[in-house]
């Protein structure tokens, strides 16, 4: 088994090489590449050195059986045919092929299967806040058909990459220090702020964040589900949030949401409210699961039922969503 990562020294790239050592994936040899400004840097990975290739448009992906690419929609779009030409499955972790009708969309505890049919060599990644809760979801969609979800997300700075939460960590100590806040990688200052844009506005007046997890959830879930998002920038460093309401067919009740949740594959129930247990992102960072708590019946719908969620947006929402895919294909010996 050969692997790829392209995009290595990138935050998610290095959560790639974490999260494949700690789970011990099955590979003979690794190969990472990256830009201009990364070729040359050097990784250890389980005790040996790597260096990172310069992506080019050649046939280094000759050998390669699964490509993990995480350097962006461009680069992705530019490169898969390269990546893909000689059988590798490139798993991708960009927007690039996410609502593509011949790309499946994957998150395995929801749809593992889709990942079987590729006709383009390719499975595209979900976008994080999607990931985390679609995980959540699934286990109550079985309870009783999801007809409408309204969620607002409070999102880390790592989702816009480790230069961003870098700027975040900057921007503290520049507060703190007396000096000008350096702004670059946010629409304005994230420190001791919020901010209510995730990616650019659309036309309906949604951020295609917004719209990605109305379409996304859809074509995940396989579901005419409506999803109305909110999506906000928060001043925590690495795992987002979720406040979820959703209405079902019938009602369900707290308690079965509970043990639906509680049974279900990638999710920890932490819902003590008398004990004040309940998610947040200091505890959830660096963790696999998805946390949920505050569990309750809606107050404005009947059939509603509203929860509260937070994961580590690089693991779960990006590269380990992405290598439990490639277990998945490895397991049913769908790889070349």
């Amino acid at each position: 088994m050969n692997v790829a990562i392209v995009g290595a020294s990138g935050a998610v790239g290095q959560e790639f090489l974490r999260v494949l050592a700690e789970r011990d994936f099955p590979m003979d040899n690794l190969v990472l590449f990256g830009s201009k400004r990364s070729a040359g840097t050097k990784y250890v990975f389980k005790g040996k050195e790597y260096e990172v290739k310069l992506l080019q448009h050649n046939d280094d992906f000759k050998d390669i059986d699964i490509a993990f690419t995480s350097a962006g929609a461009g680069t992705s779009k530019e490169f898969a045919g390269d990546i893909t030409k000689y059988g590798a499955v490139m798993i991708d972790n960009s927007s690039a092929f996410r609502m593509d009708d011949d790309v499946p969309l994957v998150v395995p505890e929801c749809n593992a299967e889709d990942a079987l049919d590729r006709p383009r060599g390719i499975i595209a990644n979900p976008n994080c806040t999607t990931i985390m809760m679609v995980v959540v979801l699934q286990p109550l969609e079985r309870l009783s058909h999801i007809r409408r979800i309204h969620i607002a997300s409070y999102q880390s700075a790592s989702g816009a990459g480790a230069a961003a939460m870098a700027e975040l960590q900057e921007q503290y100590r520049q507060l703190v220090s007396g000096e000008e806040v350096t702004v670059s990688k946010f629409p304005y200052q994230l420190a001791y702020n919020v901010i209510p844009q995730i990616d650019v506005f659309q036309p309906n007046g949604y951020t295609k964040e917004e719209m990605k997890m109305f379409n996304e959830t859809r074509k995940i879930m396989h579901s005419d589900v409506k999803c109305s998002a909110m999506c906000v920038r928060v001043s925590s460093l690495r795992a987002h949030s979720e406040s979820v309401w959703i209405e079902t067919e019938r009602p369900i009740s707290v308690e079965e949401a509970r043990a639906a949740i509680a049974a279900a594959p990638g999710v920890t129930l932490e819902d003590d409210p008398d004990r004040l247990v309940y998610p947040m992102p200091l505890d959830t960072a660096g963790k696999d699961d998805i946390f949920v708590g505050r569990i309750r019946k809606d107050l404005a719908d009947d059939n509603g039922l509203t929860f509260w969620l937070s994961g580590d947006q690089i693991r779960k929402g990006a590269a380990l969503n992405a290598v439990q895919i490639a277990e998945y294909l490895i397991k049913v010996g769908n790889v070349k």
